[in-house]
């Protein structure tokens, strides 16, 4: 009797999960999936997974967790790993039916959106620095500009280049995936995470410099606006940190990304309200006043705004590896650098032209009070919504290198076991913004910090770092004149970033040595 009740109760069981099977098969079936099996449950569950973080605008890789040798790992048990420094994708179902899965659900970009997110990044409001560099450096200043978008144009493919190598059967395949990635491969097998060190320690200078950068131009343009007002510029630029102190709470760019195209849009009414003044005066414009002449001092720190306001090379690989058609790739950065150099050339000579020996850091404290005051807060609202992207991704590679390496982490995981950041992970954001407002504080010149940035890192992530990877990488494959270039483009961005870090430093210290002592 007991045997026959078991034997009905476990019918029964069966019957009710062979029923719940073929309930979740048809959802995939309507989904456009096959029937999952129970093996590839898994699987399913990591696409779901990676679909979400996709959605919200994050460019991950899910790997497994590092365990230690003889260790089963857990079911789900995954992190991020962002810098494409893990182990490579194992050959098992599960996974691979994931990496299928996603490389359909992921959409690909064209070549005409790929060139929209690189002229945002190189068409961005630094440009709004172009023509103080003028002023120091003359015609030659302007040779910069052009000779800065060849330079990147070039180093941007060769970086590209390091991405592939040739198979067995000779064909060209895609065998890394991000800056880290060819930098890791250049110091391997000696020195394996070194050059990824490296990049991250770059990028995330950079990251942080530019939200300085925002704090400095908030406070500089509201300043200058309002002249009138007994505010300083130091306390606008605490008004303005107080209105981003919110970015410690963020978890994902979704509701930011949406004031993307809008301040893109806007940044380029502005642009062109600029230059219409300009064209309005053009019957004043000193021409006498472009020279070939340089000042020694000043225009080292000219080479770091100019590079500054090219850099994009540190996202190219993943943008490459989005596109429909990658051959389009060289087409299009090709088009996007011949329209930056040509829109960036007459922007910093028109209004230098205008105004002359005047031309301040900032081109649009030159305008007329009437127009002034609209045009800049249009921009204060374009920097204080553009200042969420830079922090986000600069909190992102350090929680990642500090906090989330498992067992070779630094410092204990800032999240908790339900995925909430902790307390004093939160307090650790929270002194990143503080951070950003006391360098706009004690050191608010938007010129100085634009140089040193770009002649420490524009210079390494730009000139330096593509061309000796392509040397390191790509040796045996080279072309005389290809080497030529390579090795050409290292020596003269070294002697470019030295000079102009050197220069723009004793700017900075002077600068601080005086703020601290008013």
């Amino acid at each position: 009797m007991a045997t026959m009740i078991r034997s009905k109760l476990s019918s029964a069981a069966t019957s009710v999960s062979n029923k719940s099977q073929a309930k979740v098969s048809g959802m995939f079936a309507r989904m456009g999936f096959q029937a999952a099996t129970d093996e590839e449950a898994v699987g399913f569950a990591h696409c779901d997974d990676l679909d979400m973080e996709h959605r919200q605008g994050l460019q991950m890789d899910i790997l497994k967790t590092e365990v230690p040798a003889g260790d089963v790992p857990a079911e789900g048990d995954i992190h991020y790993q962002r810098d494409g420094t893990g182990p490579p994708p194992s050959d098992s179902k599960d996974e691979g039916l994931c990496s299928e899965l996603s490389s359909v659900g992921k959409p690909k970009i064209t070549a005409w959106e790929a060139g929209w997110n690189v002229t945002n990044a190189i068409q961005g409001m630094f440009v709004l620095g172009l023509p103080y560099a003028i002023l120091h450096g003359g015609y030659l200043g302007l040779f910069l500009i052009i000779f800065a978008a060849v330079v990147c144009c070039y180093t941007g493919k060769i970086l590209i280049a390091c991405l592939y190598e040739e198979n067995e059967d000779g064909e060209t395949v895609r065998v890394r995936d991000t800056y880290v990635d060819i930098a890791n491969a250049c110091c391997a097998p000696r020195f394996p995470k070194l050059g990824g060190r490296i990049v991250n320690v770059a990028q995330i200078i950079e990251l942080v410099m530019t939200c300085i950068l925002y704090v400095v131009v908030s406070g500089n343009l509201m300043y200058n606006s309002f002249p009138t007002l007994p505010v300083s510029q130091k306390s606008w630029s605490i008004i303005a940190t107080a209105v981003l102190l919110p970015c410690a709470f963020l978890k994902t760019l979704k509701s930011v990304s949406k004031f993307s195209l809008l301040c893109t849009l806007a940044h380029f009414v502005i642009n062109v309200l600029v230059i219409a003044y300009c064209l309005s005066r053009a019957r004043d414009w000193a021409w006498d006043k472009v020279k070939f002449y340089i000042d020694v001092k000043k225009f080292p720190i000219s080479i770091g705004i100019i590079v500054f306001s090219y850099t994009s090379q540190i996202f190219l690989p993943s943008l490459e590896g989005n596109m429909q058609t990658p051959k389009e790739f060289h087409c299009m950065m090709n088009w996007t650098h011949i329209a930056a150099c040509i829109l960036k050339g007459l922007f910093a000579l028109v209004a230098y032209l205008t105004w002359a020996d005047e031309t301040k850091e900032v081109i649009t404290d030159n305008l007329p009070s009437t127009i002034r005051a609209v045009v800049n807060i249009f921009l204060v609202s374009k920097a204080l919504l553009s200042y969420p992207l830079p922090f986000f991704a600069a909190v992102e590679v350090l929680e990642k290198s500090l906090f989330q390496e498992g067992s070779r982490a630094l410092f204990p995981n800032c999240y908790g076991g339900d995925g909430r950041i902790k307390s004093w992970g939160l307090a650790l954001r929270c002194a990143l913004v503080i951070f950003t407002l006391l360098m706009a504080i004690y050191v608010p010149h938007f010129a100085l910090l634009m140089g040193l940035t770009g002649s420490l890192t524009g210079a390494g992530l730009c000139f330096l770092l593509p061309s000796l990877f392509h040397l390191k990488l790509m040796w045996r494959k080279l072309l005389w004149h290809h080497v030529f270039f390579d090795v050409a483009i290292f020596v003269i961005g070294s002697i470019c970033s030295v000079s102009g870090f050197v220069h723009s430093l004793e700017g900075l210290i002077e600068a601080f040595k005086y703020n601290v002592e008013d």
